[in-house]
């Protein structure tokens, strides 16, 4: 965890990694945000100021060696689909592809932009928008050309991130986003880590059912484990869900004993997923169009499924924010 001391109501002049050319630093009096173009659009770090004048990683930070690696970064963009695709297979319009199933568990996993070097299309002290085009790229493991963006702001006490996709294919095709925040389980020594974690509250009234970590169906009822509807401290069990039908207008929270959280997300993301391994001094909140094997239940006419189909031309665009308490 990395603390760092100014004096209250000031900002750091540079980041922990600010010296590392791989690393666009955003900051405003409240937060400062490492963001990796080279590697997939990621966040290196998440640091805020709380109230003792203190700068404390809200998102788990990402060790030096690791900025090339988006799976052990603070956060990661997955485009142009949230999660997983069972066995890698993609069904749409009456087809199948084979996308490369790139993890452990023989899914292809969390998009196809992770990897990417994406361009900074422009850049100010407090923002940063990075775009990809994945027809200049190689090996992209998705069966269609897109284009994507992601801007990174700063202002006041919130951080806002806007994503979009966009069909530059001749043809329509399925497509969803969403992003993968690490955050830490506590801000210092003597907050409620020791005692739970923070307390967590996610207004969602509905649930998937899940087999090795992929919807079986429509939504349901909140499983036990990640039912979060009223706030409660987020424990040591294992959670890793995904829920919908979220309260209209009401945040995700996430409360330590230093400041909350608000996570607002626009309605474009109706899913949110829960993820908090055991024995981890992180956990995940992770805002998502789309459910995980969200394309194989829109094939089969699943409704709720968050997939949306691209029309060529067309795009989607939706923000997400984390503001400070």
């Amino acid at each position: 965890m990395t603390t760092l001391e100014t004096r209250p109501g000031s900002a750091p002049s540079s980041s922990v990694l600010g010296a590392d050319p791989r690393v666009v630093t955003i900051a405003s009096d409240s937060w400062q945000l490492d963001v990796l173009p080279g590697t997939g659009a990621s966040v290196a770090a998440g640091r805020v100021r709380t109230g003792d004048g203190v700068w404390r990683d809200l998102l788990r930070p990402t060790r030096r060696a690791s900025l090339g690696e988006p799976e052990k970064c603070a956060s990661f963009p997955m485009v142009p689909w949230s999660n997983r695709i069972r066995d890698g297979v993609l069904r749409f319009s009456d087809r199948r592809w084979q996308l490369q199933r790139n993890a452990a568990d023989g899914t292809a996993i969390h998009g196809a932009s992770r990897y990417a070097d994406w361009t900074v299309a422009s850049r100010t002290t407090e923002a940063v928008t990075l775009t990809l085009d994945s027809t200049s790229q190689v090996g992209v493991n998705f069966p269609w050309q897109f284009a994507a963006s992601v801007t990174y702001a700063v202002a006041g006490r919130a951080l806002s991130v806007t994503t979009t996709v966009r069909n530059v294919d001749v043809v329509p095709f399925p497509a969803g986003f969403g992003h993968h925040p690490y955050f830490e389980r506590s801000l210092s020594a003597t907050d409620a880590a020791a005692t739970g974690g923070p307390v967590l509250h996610v207004p969602a009234r509905a649930g998937y059912a899940l087999r090795a970590g992929m919807a079986l169906g429509a939504a349901g009822p909140v499983p036990a484990r990640a039912d979060f509807r009223a706030p409660r401290p987020l424990g040591t069990a294992f959670v890793d869900d995904v829920l919908t039908a979220r309260e209209p207008g009401v945040p995700v929270t996430i409360a330590y004993d230093e400041l909350t959280v608000e996570l607002h997300a626009d309605p474009l993301y109706s899913h949110v997923i829960v993820y908090a391994p055991r024995g981890r001094s992180y956990f995940a909140v992770e805002p998502a169009t789309n459910v995980n094997d969200g394309f194989a239940l829109f094939e089969a006419g699943v409704p709720g499924t968050g997939v949306f189909v691209l029309a060529p031309g067309e795009e989607r665009t939706a923000t997400f924010s984390l503001a400070l308490r």
